[in-house]
């Protein structure tokens, strides 16, 4: 493929110079040649209608960029990939060992045949003993990492945890005395802000970019994660393919988001880029380090944000006609909230004092705490304030931390998943369930040969009526029991 490099020339003029060198000539001795250091001032020439420079009220992004590009890390993730040809290719499967059949069966060469893949990314020393924090789809499915630190050494890395539900990885080199960035306060940012871009677009690492804050907690849908977490920060840094991972700084050198993702119809970056909030980042890292899994706090409740298309279309029925705050839509029995005495109809409209004027704000501010840790929530109900003290509560709706043992059932089955509904129920004759719509490679349902849109109905012979059943779930799954849209019921049994 032929590449076309666009040389853009210019002629650079500096307004002011450092540390000029003057040379002066002693007539009276012409052998004798004296050099002069000097200091110019820095203050740029003025045009007629210009206001007075002051040098301090100005944002100078160089201490933050000279500082935080040292701790900014290229990523190679190696990916083995299957490339078997003929009758029965396909990627090796422990369950044809399991039965007898011998590997490479039906395959050209009786062999597997595989390659290497390989994509970049970046991500951010975050201590220096080298924790490394980065984009979860950046190193998924990788057979091998490769960091490359800006000094131009290279380490194998390995992975300390990831959360698919908030597209954050913890990887670790082997280093000592490592360049690192701080963390800062997203929540402290504000529109407007401006802050700097470092990672390596296209490959060219240690690329800086700068911008200004455009907007906070947006919330895109687009992690692909069925219980996906989302409050991205927006900017107009130019971020690119390459950039995932790679580091948000504020003016002062301090780490405030990951960023993640740009929206685009050519697929580069055309004006608004997003990244995961340090809010967030920085316990999901904690919590990967020193547990091994995320420990995730539930408030047991669903919402809907109440803007205009909510009073529109529900005001008269729940009398609700002021704008902002969340409409609580249900509560889960077992939750946290109802513990508490949230109920539904209660709008909620702060939470540790932090109003929610949006729809991810909710996420956002739930997702920076663990299990068992209270927050305090601001409800409206019937025209009155009320304050609630809530303890929060895992996924099974108990208020304990989760070990490295449990296990996230969405994850370990490996595909993407939807409530039944009531049309499909009633079809099939079923009380409720979740449908598969989509399978992962790896997962436990590829490997059971599960197809799309086999409804399940119980895992580990316990009910599974909706999606929040399942994500309440944390056992070993050894079964799953289910139906086809066609009908026919199935039964997988899971043996190691």
């Amino acid at each position: 493929m032929k590449k076309t490099l666009l040389f853009l020339g210019m002629i650079a003029v500096s307004a002011v110079t450092s540390g000029v060198t003057v040379w002066t000539v002693d007539r009276s001795h012409t052998d004798k040649i004296e050099y002069i250091e000097r200091e110019v001032e820095r203050t740029p020439a003025l045009g007629s209608h210009f206001t007075a420079y002051e040098a301090d009220k100005y944002p100078d992004l160089t201490y933050a960029a000279e500082n935080a590009v040292k701790a900014v890390v290229n990523i190679e993730a190696i990916q083995q990939v299957d490339v078997s040809s003929g009758y029965g290719g396909g990627a090796y499967d422990p369950f044809f060992e399991f039965f007898g059949i011998p590997q490479g069966y039906g395959r050209r060469g009786g062999q597997p045949q595989t390659q290497e893949r390989r994509a970049g990314g970046s991500g951010v020393i975050i201590s220096d003993d080298g924790y490394i924090v980065t984009n979860n789809h950046v190193i998924e499915d990788a057979t091998k990492l490769r960091v490359k630190l800006n000094d131009g050494r290279k380490f194998d890395a390995k992975v300390i945890g990831t959360d698919p539900t908030t597209d954050v990885a913890l990887i670790k080199v082997e280093g000592k005395d490592l360049p690192t960035i701080p963390f800062g306060n997203s929540e402290g940012l504000r529109l407007g802000e401006w802050v700097l871009a470092i990672g390596s677009p296209f490959d060219l690492q240690s690329t800086i970019t700068a911008g200004i804050v455009s907007a906070k907690a947006r919330q895109l849908d687009v992690i692909p994660d069925q219980f996906r977490i989302e409050s991205f920060i927006q900017t107009d840094a130019a971020v690119n393919p390459g950039n995932s991972g790679g580091a948000l700084v504020n003016t002062r050198g301090e780490l405030v988001g990951i960023n993640t993702l740009i929206k685009s119809q050519t697929g580069s970056y055309i004006g608004y880029s997003f990244a995961i909030p340090e809010s967030i980042v920085k316990k999901v890292v904690v919590d990967l380090k020193e547990y091994g899994v995320v420990q995730r706090a539930l408030l047991g409740i669903s919402y809907r944000y109440i803007d205009q298309d909510f009073i529109d279309q529900m005001g008269k029925e729940t009398g609700i006609k002021e704008l902002g705050g969340v409409y609580v839509a249900t509560v889960s029995e077992d939750g946290a909230a109802s513990a508490a005495g949230i109920r539904k109809g209660d709008v909620i409209v702060a939470i540790d004092g932090v109003k929610i004027d949006n729809a991810s704000a909710v996420q956002e501010q739930i997702a920076k705490h663990r299990p068992n840790d209270k927050v305090k929530i601001t409800v409206k109900r019937d025209g009155a304030v009320k304050l609630f003290d809530v303890t929060l509560r895992n996924k099974a709706g108990k208020t304990e931390l989760i070990t490295r043992e449990a296990v996230d059932v969405t994850a370990a089955l490996g595909g993407k998943f939807r409530d039944a509904g009531t049309k499909l129920c009633q079809e099939l004759e079923i009380k409720g369930g979740v449908q598969v719509v989509g399978i992962k490679s790896n997962g436990i349902l590829a490997r059971a040969r599960v197809k799309e849109g086999f409804v399940i109905t119980h895992i580990n012979d316990r009910p599974v009526y909706s999606l929040s059943d399942m994500e309440r779930m944390s056992d070993k799954i050894t079964s799953i029991d289910g139906i086809y849209p066609n009908g026919r019921a199935a039964s997988y049994m899971l043996v190691e």
